[in-house]
């Protein structure tokens, strides 16, 4: 990270910083996309297990992921200040954040797996499946934590080429663990879904020796002494990462989860509605990783800007985020809209899945439409430490309006399955503006 003092250098930061940012995004939105297909390809049951399955560990999963994420701004304030000696300090607690947080959702998945499976009233096959996959991911958690970390940690550095490598080497790992145990090929037993599993807790191991090792060993970063110094836990440091974390985890959460609980709606709709949902989520979720990248990559710009107290520099590149997010969001969308029926078929051979998520996609498209303005804001909040109203409006727009005007529309209007997807797209929008508003005044206030 640089001072930047003109509009053509704070694009080619911001590109530098974004692009890598994006590429790992997808890479790791690729862990999920290759266990969906290869799973849709051993059977129908083991691609709605691991709908379920994935469904469930999803929301756990990004919501510590956005607690863990509260480095990124503190870290990029910290060395806007030029305070750099502060950060392995910070580092060292988040690491130790970590590994708690770890314990605590392995301790919960061992009680409340299996009743939530229960309740959802699944198929046995499908049941057992999504059972056995989310037991296998187990054996990553602590290893995925602990990445995140140091993730965080080299990318507000600037240094996001870096973790897009590591990304894109353990990619093929994952790729190929899936090949040898979902289908049981070169004598590997044949596990169908839950192979998917175990291939990313696998994955998940490999990407943090490697991270690690770097940590450890390049110049740019060993300079910092990461890890030489084992500081004691500091009350203080974890309520300012809880402080600043728990709000955009929470927030993450609501947004992830919501679609769990639509996964359990969506049971009553029978194993081919569960296949195609989740197939549609899965590609939104992956064309996605474009705005949640510019999200990231706008934290850590503002809040170096902001670090440094440079105002007027936040507010540019705000602007620049916005605005290549939605030109980016039409681009897609009418890919979509064009490619519709090749979207689908990635995913499964089967006609009735094939033509039901070709429906779905449809309404992908304006999800995408409304997360492009949406992320970004909540990038460029997080980056000024503004991250309470973020959570609200995540709240407000799954939980509060999305989910209930979706059931209304699917229980009583009969839109089917499509009425929680209009829900959501209703309760977007919303959030769209709110926060709009909310980055105007939070600017306003800050720049006086």
């Amino acid at each position: 990270m640089k001072r930047t003092r003109t509009l053509q250098g704070k694009i080619r930061q911001l590109v530098i910083i974004l692009l890598p940012l994006f590429i790992t995004q997808i890479s790791l939105c690729s862990l999920s996309f290759f266990d969906t297909i290869m799973s849709g390809h051993a059977s129908q049951n083991d691609l709605a297990g691991v709908a379920i399955g994935a469904n469930l560990w999803m929301p756990v999963f990004t919501g510590i992921n956005g607690i863990l994420m509260a480095l990124m701004p503190i870290i990029a304030q910290l060395n806007g200040a030029g305070r750099h000696k502060e950060i392995p300090f910070v580092v060292t607690q988040g690491s130790y954040l970590a590994v708690v947080l770890a314990g605590v959702v392995l301790v919960a998945g061992v009680f409340l797996v299996g009743p939530i499976l229960a309740f959802m009233n699944l198929e046995p096959a499908v049941f057992d499946i999504a059972y056995r996959f989310l037991a296998a991911i187990a054996f990553g958690i602590v290893p995925l934590f602990l990445s995140t970390v140091l993730r965080c940690f080299i990318d507000t550095l600037g240094f996001t080429r870096i973790t897009m490598l590591i990304t894109l080497g353990s990619l093929p790992i994952n790729v190929v663990l899936n090949y040898l145990l979902v289908f049981g090929n070169l004598g590997f037993p044949r596990l169908g879904g839950v192979g998917a599993g175990y291939a990313s807790a696998i994955t998940y191991w490999v990407i943090l020796c490697i991270s690690g090792l770097i940590v450890l060993r390049m110049r740019q970063f060993s300079c910092f002494a990461i890890f030489k110094k084992l500081y004691p836990i500091s009350i203080s440091a974890w309520k300012e990462l809880l402080s600043i974390g728990i709000p955009i985890g929470f927030s993450i959460f609501c947004e992830t989860s919501i679609f769990g609980v639509v996964a359990i709606l969506m049971a009553r709709f029978g194993t081919v509605t569960i296949a195609a949902h989740q197939a549609a989520i899965n590609f939104a979720g992956l064309v996605y990783m474009l705005p949640l990248s510019i999200s990231m990559a706008l934290t850590i710009v503002v809040g170096f800007e902001i670090g440094a107290k440079r105002f007027r520099d936040a507010r540019m590149y705000t602007y620049l985020g916005i605005g290549f997010a939605v030109f980016a969001a039409i681009f897609f969308a009418l890919g979509l809209v064009l490619f519709n029926k090749e979207v689908a078929g990635l995913y499964t051979n089967d006609y009735e899945v094939l033509t039901l998520t070709q429906q779905f996609l449809v309404y992908a498209v304006f999800f995408q439409l409304f997360d492009a303005v949406a992320a970004p804001i909540q990038g460029v909040l997080r980056g000024y430490k503004d991250v309470k109203v973020v959570f609200i409006m995540a709240l407000l727009a799954y939980w509060i309006i999305g989910l209930p005007v979706g059931y209304l529309l699917s229980y009583h209007q009969d839109f089917g399955p499509f009425g929680y997807w209009i829900g959501f797209i209703a309760g977007l929008a919303v959030s769209a503006v709110v926060l709009l508003l909310r980055l105007i005044s939070v600017q306003r206030r800050s720049h006086a």
